[in-house]
């Protein structure tokens, strides 16, 4: 399938994603508890902004403030019958940022998880799991994105609901799990799993890889297990700036811009194409990522002491594959309660 994201990856070794976006729109003034959907058509004008700053530091990509968007997220605002209007209306500022752009800039139509727990184990069936992406994907398509991007997802059922409703509506996507489990999705999958998954799609992604989690030094593990799994189609990297600490009533993430634009380079070398940031990520850190991806020659792929030299400990002594366990001095402490 000839699409833009392809295209793009095919005339540029790596292309930069965007960074938070929730992070940046409680900059902007958005409550805890909001729904930022609401805020493409009642706060449009921050949206455009949000999106603004993305490409203005040098992203190659950026996705939708769409992550929310199916009916079952948006049922917790009394907005379940708004799934088309919001979806939209956040494609088509995204559209009309990137036109604007002097170079070409993909939108990609963000889709999160539904939040509700796929059978056996909850009460939400395949069915009506696929009708609520098809829902959302039929507004992203409708309001001009280029790809759809299903992010943060760690259940495998969820994942396939989603290339499934994507089929339907005929569009190019991507996808993203997090594992934020000791190298794992919530549920349990690890990246061979997920590396594994894809190739049993009848209608694989574009691109597939790693958001979120619980940091630069994680998240590169698992791209590194990806690789190893040998798949040869191009991997995202999307990781959060640092870790998560509780400053002075609010969230701060450790993670300066100098860091990210180690985790940038380092992110390349793993062996990601589309590298961007998740919680966290500023305007500042994309332009040192951009600076340091545009002025560092590629190198060799990292080892796991390399990445934990350069970015700081795991989070756990091993990513679930059997493979990577750490030494002891390496492996960040929990501190109790």
């Amino acid at each position: 399938m000839t699409n833009a994201l392809s295209k793009l990856l095919d005339s540029n070794t790596t292309l930069l994603a965007d960074g938070a976006t929730g992070t940046n729109l409680f900059n902007m003034g958005l409550q805890s508890g909001d729904a930022p959907e609401l805020w493409n058509v009642d706060a449009s004008d921050k949206i455009r902004a949000l999106y603004q700053g993305s490409v203005d530091a040098g992203s190659d990509l950026f996705l939708t403030n769409t992550f929310g968007g199916t009916s079952a997220r948006l049922k917790l605002h009394e907005a379940q019958n708004r799934v088309a209007e919001l979806n939209r209306a956040g494609a088509e500022l995204g559209r009309e940022v990137a036109d604007k752009a002097n170079r070409p800039v993909i939108v990609a139509g963000s889709v999160g998880p539904t939040g509700e727990i796929m059978q056996p184990v909850g009460a939400l069936s395949h069915a009506d799991a696929v009708e609520m992406f098809h829902e959302q994907a039929q507004a992203l398509k409708d309001g001009g994105v280029d790809v759809l991007w299903v992010e943060t997802i760690s259940a495998p059922e969820e994942f396939r609901a989603a290339a499934e409703a994507f089929a339907l509506v005929d569009m190019p996507w991507c996808g993203t799990m997090s594992f934020d489990t000791a190298g794992r999705t919530m549920m349990g999958v690890t990246s061979a799993d997920f590396a594994q998954l894809v190739e049993t799609l009848p209608n694989p992604p574009v691109a597939f890889g790693a958001n979120c989690g619980t940091g630069a030094s994680d998240i590169l593990r698992t791209v590194l297990g990806f690789v190893a799994q040998g798949t040869e189609r191009p991997l995202i990297s999307k990781g959060n700036a640092g870790i998560p600490k509780y400053v002075d009533g609010h969230i701060h993430y450790d993670g300066t811009p100098e860091l990210m634009g180690h985790y940038a380079t380092m992110a390349r070398e793993a062996g990601a194409s589309i590298i961007g940031g998740c919680c966290g990520t500023m305007p500042e850190h994309l332009r040192h990522m951009r600076a340091a991806l545009d002025g560092a020659p590629s190198g060799i792929r990292p080892t796991l002491d390399q990445i934990t030299d350069a970015l700081g400990p795991f989070s756990s002594a091993t990513d679930g594959t059997g493979e990577s366990a750490l030494p002891e001095r390496r492996v960040r402490k929990r501190r109790r309660a």
